[in-house]
C-alpha cells in the first residue's frame, strides 16, 4: 500500500519531533510492549494501559511484552503483573538484557510456554528490599507488611516456577543470578532463543 506524499511527510515529521515515541507506537502495532526501566507507577500506568489498550484490539492475539528492567516498585510492579493475569490475551515475556527483582518476577510471570530470554540475558531473583524506621508501633506495621509482600512473591514465583515454596524462599534470600540456560532449567522462562523465527 503506497502513503500519500503528506502521510509519509508526518510520520518522518513525528519521528524527528519524537523518535522514541513513535517507535513505541509502532511496536504497539505489532502488540509488542516494552518494560526497558525501573518499574515504578508512571511506567506500571504506562504499560497497564497499553495491555488493556491491546486486549480491547484483539481478545486472542497474544501480546509480548519486552524486559530489561532492573526491578523497582513491588506494588507498581504487582500492578503489571495482576494486570497480565487479568487481560484474556496471552501474555508472553522476553527478557533481553537484564531481568532482576520485578524484572525477573514479570518475566515468570508469562504465559506458560511463552516465556523467553535472549542468549546474553541475564535474571537476578531476590527478596523484596526495604528499611523500617518510626516509632516501635510503626515499625511493626511496616515489618508485618514487608512480611507479607516477600510471602507473596515467593508463593507467586513458585506456582510460575513450578518450585516449592522453600525452595523459592532459600534460594531468593540472598541475590541469586541466572544465566539465560539457568534460568531456563530453573523454570523462571521456557525457551533460550536467537532469532525470531524460534519464538513458538
Amino acid at each position: 500500500m503506497t502513503q500519500s506524499p503528506n502521510t509519509a511527510k508526518n510520520m518522518a515529521t513525528n519521528l524527528v519531533a519524537n523518535p522514541q515515541a513513535d517507535i513505541f507506537h509502532r511496536l504497539l502495532q505489532d502488540r509488542i510492549v516494552v518494560l526497558g526501566t525501573d518499574v515504578n507507577d508512571e511506567i506500571a500506568n504506562y504499560i497497564t494501559a497499553q495491555l488493556l489498550y491491546l486486549e480491547g484490539q484483539d481478545k486472542e492475539k497474544p501480546i509480548w511484552l519486552y524486559i530489561n528492567s532492573p526491578g523497582g516498585s513491588v506494588t507498581a510492579g504487582m500492578a503489571i503483573y495482576d494486570t497480565m493475569q487479568f487481560v484474556e490475551p496471552e501474555v508472553g515475556t522476553i527478557c533481553m538484557g537484564l531481568g532482576a527483582s520485578m524484572g525477573q518476577f514479570l518475566l515468570c510471570a508469562g504465559a506458560p510456554g511463552k516465556r523467553y530470554a535472549l542468549p546474553h540475558a541475564r535474571i537476578m531473583m531476590h527478596q523484596p528490599l526495604g528499611g523500617v524506621e518510626g516509632q516501635a508501633t510503626d515499625i511493626a506495621i511496616q515489618a508485618e507488611q514487608m512480611a507479607y509482600t516477600k510471602r507473596l512473591l515467593q508463593e507467586r514465583i513458585a506456582l510460575h516456577t513450578g518450585r516449592t515454596y522453600e525452595e523459592i524462599e532459600a534460594d531468593s534470600d540472598r541475590d541469586r543470578w541466572f544465566t539465560a540456560e539457568q534460568a531456563k532449567e530453573y523454570g523462571i522462562i521456557d525457551h533460550v532463543i536467537v532469532k525470531r523465527g524460534e519464538m513458538l
